[in-house]
C-alpha cells in the first residue's frame, strides 16, 4: 500500500480553502494509432488551471505494431509530465482497464479515457469539480464525463429530466470518458475480487448488459453499482464524444455514440445536486426511479418529499424494455427491497390500468409529470387482473424516436441496410 504522503495528486487551495481534487489522466490504447493521435490533441488543446500540472498517463498493451508506442512515446505533453506504460504481455480489455483503474492507488483519483474519444476543451475543468464534490458522498460510485442521448438497450433516444441541476444520476457506469477517487475504485474493486466469476443473472441488470461479452469490464462495473445501489453522476451536456472506430468491441465505425460537447468558459462554476436533492434519477435501464406518494406518481426521487417508508415502489418501463412476466411478477423497484405492486410501463399488461399518458412531451416522463392524457403509457395496479388497453400502432412511437425520418428517408435507410447485409460489412 502506498502511504498518503507518496501519492502523486495534487491537493489545490481554491477559494475559501476549499481543496479541489486534480486527477491524473490515463489513456487507455492498444493498437488504433491514428484516434490515439486524435484523443491525445484534445487532451493537450484542453484547459488547465492555473497552478495545476496533471501527470498523462498513456497505457498501451501488447500489440504487433509498434505505431502505437512511437506516437506515445513521441507525443508532446506541455501541461504536466508524461507516462507511457508499455505492457509486455496482452492482456486484453477487462484486464487492461482493471489495471488502469487500479492506478487509483498510485494517483489517488485518475480520469480515464479510451482511445477511441475525443475531450472537450472543459473536460479536465469538470472532472476536478465533479469529483470534488462526489468524494465524500458514498452514493456516487463513479463520475462520468460522457452524457448519453441515446439509451443502448433499446437504440432510441435518451434525455434527462431537468431539474435546475448541472448533473443527473444514472445508475450505469461510462466506459466512454470516466472518472474515479481512489475509494470510489476501491469500493469496486473490493466486490469484483470477491468473485470475478460472479454470474450476473439478476433481472435489474439489463438483458443487454448481462449479454455483453467476457472481455467487458463495464458490465461488472454496472452490476456493482446496481448490487450496492451506487450510482454515477453525469453532466448535462458532455465533456467527450464517442468516435467509435473499429476496435475489439467494434466492427465498423459509425456515429451513433456522437453527442455534442460542452462549451468551454473557464473557471465555470458548476452547480451539482446530490442523489437525495436530485430530480434526475435513473435506473440502469434509462428509466426513472419511481414512487408512489399518496397516490400520485413522483420520478425522478430517491426520497421524494422526504416520505420515506411512506413512498410505495413504483417500476417504471417507459421504453418497455423489461420482460412482461418481471413486470406482473411485481420486480423490486428503485433499489427497494419490496416488490413493486404499481408499474407505469408502455406495454400493454393484463392488469387493473389506473391511468394511461400520452407520449407527446420530450422526455417521455413529462407526459406523466404534467399530467398529459393519451393511450401511450400505462399505470397499472398489477395485483388485479383485467383485460390489456388497446394498442397504439408502432409507427407512431417510431415516429416519435425519429421525427424527422420521411417516407423517402426510410426507403434510402432502407436500402443502404440491405446492401450492408449483402456486403456482409
Amino acid at each position: 500500500m502506498i502511504s498518503e504522503g507518496s501519492l502523486k495528486w495534487v491537493e489545490v487551495h481554491i477559494a475559501g480553502d476549499k481543496r479541489m481534487i486534480t486527477p491524473a489522466i490515463v489513456v487507455i490504447a492498444y493498437n488504433r494509432a491514428e484516434p490515439l493521435g486524435r484523443l491525445l490533441r484534445s487532451i493537450e488543446n484542453a484547459y488547465y488551471p492555473p497552478g495545476i500540472a496533471p501527470e498523462l498517463v498513456i497505457s498501451i498493451d501488447k500489440s504487433d505494431s509498434d505505431s502505437v508506442t512511437d506516437l506515445a512515446d513521441a507525443f508532446v505533453f506541455t501541461h504536466g509530465s508524461k507516462r507511457v506504460i508499455k505492457r509486455s504481455e496482452r492482456m486484453g480489455l477487462r484486464n487492461h482497464v482493471l489495471s488502469c483503474g487500479d492506478l487509483t492507488e498510485e494517483y489517488g483519483s485518475i480520469i480515464v479515457l479510451e482511445d477511441d474519444l475525443f475531450a472537450a476543451p472543459g473536460f479536465y475543468q469538470y472532472a476536478c469539480k465533479a469529483l470534488t464534490f462526489a468524494e465524500n458522498d458514498d452514493r456516487i460510485g463513479t463520475v462520468s464525463l460522457y452524457d448519453h442521448l441515446f439509451n443502448v438497450h433499446k437504440r432510441e433516444g435518451f434525455c434527462a429530466m431537468d431539474d435546475g441541476y448541472d448533473n443527473y444520476y444514472l445508475q450505469l457506469a461510462s466506459s466512454w470518458g470516466q472518472a474515479y477517487t481512489r475509494k470510489q475504485w476501491q469500493g469496486f474493486r473490493k466486490w469484483y475480487d470477491a468473485d470475478p466469476d460472479r454470474k450476473l443473472d439478476s433481472p435489474l441488470i439489463p438483458a443487454n448488459v448481462r449479454g455483453w461479452s467476457e472481455r467487458s469490464w463495464l458490465k461488472y462495473y454496472i452490476a456493482y453499482l446496481i448490487e450496492t445501489g451506487r450510482y454515477s453522476l453525469y453532466p448535462r451536456m458532455s465533456l467527450t464524444t464517442n468516435f467509435g472506430d473499429v476496435g475489439t468491441h467494434a466492427c465498423k465505425s459509425d456515429s451513433d455514440l456522437q453527442v455534442p460537447l460542452s462549451g468551454f468558459t473557464e473557471g465555470r462554476d458548476y452547480i451539482f445536486s446530490a442523489p437525495d436533492q436530485s430530480g434526475a434519477v435513473y435506473d440502469a435501464f434509462f428509466e426513472p426511479i419511481g414512487k408512489m406518494v399518496s397516490g400520485k406518481i413522483c420520478l425522478g426521487r430517491l426520497d421524494p418529499g422526504g416520505e420515506g417508508d411512506k413512498a410505495e415502489p413504483l417500476l417504471v418501463d417507459l421504453y418497455g424494455y423489461r420482460a412482461k412476466d418481471e413486470l406482473i411478477g411485481a420486480l423490486p423497484a428503485g433499489g427497494d427491497d419490496k416488490g413493486a405492486r404499481y408499474v407505469l410501463t408502455s406495454q400493454l399488461l393484463p392488469c387493473k390500468r389506473i391511468r394511461s399518458y400520452a407520449r407527446q412531451m420530450r422526455p417521455a416522463e413529462a407526459n406523466v409529470v404534467y399530467d398529459i392524457e393519451g393511450n401511450d403509457l400505462h399505470l397499472y395496479d398489477t395485483r388485479i387482473s383485467d383485460m390489456p388497453p388497446a394498442r397504439e400502432p408502432e409507427a407512431v412511437r417510431y415516429l416519435y424516436e425519429y421525427r424527422a425520418i420521411s417516407a423517402a428517408r426510410m426507403i434510402k435507410i432502407l436500402m443502404y441496410r440491405i446492401k450492408e447485409k449483402l456486403s456482409g460489412k
